[in-house]
């Protein structure tokens, strides 16, 4: 699982420094957007051809373990 998380990047001056697939200018939330309107990873694929099967599956593990963050209510 941890290979690909390497497939997620950060850098300040890309995208605002959101997280993106492999350097390239798509933004997890890219991805996470169009599964959320319904796309099926194959569409995804089709509308993004740069990328691969593992960087959706990546934005998916990375999204998943962003919001496992504990909450700590005052």
């Amino acid at each position: 699982m941890s290979d690909l998380l390497k497939r997620i990047t950060v850098n300040p001056e890309q995208c605002g420094g959101r997280p993106c697939i492999r350097g390239m200018r798509i933004r997890v939330t890219d991805v996470l957007d169009l599964y959320a309107v319904g796309l099926s990873a194959e569409q995804i694929l089709e509308e993004m051809p740069d990328l691969e099967a593992d960087d959706l599956k990546a934005a998916l593990l990375y999204a998943a373990r962003w919001l496992d963050h504990p909450v700590i209510a005052a």
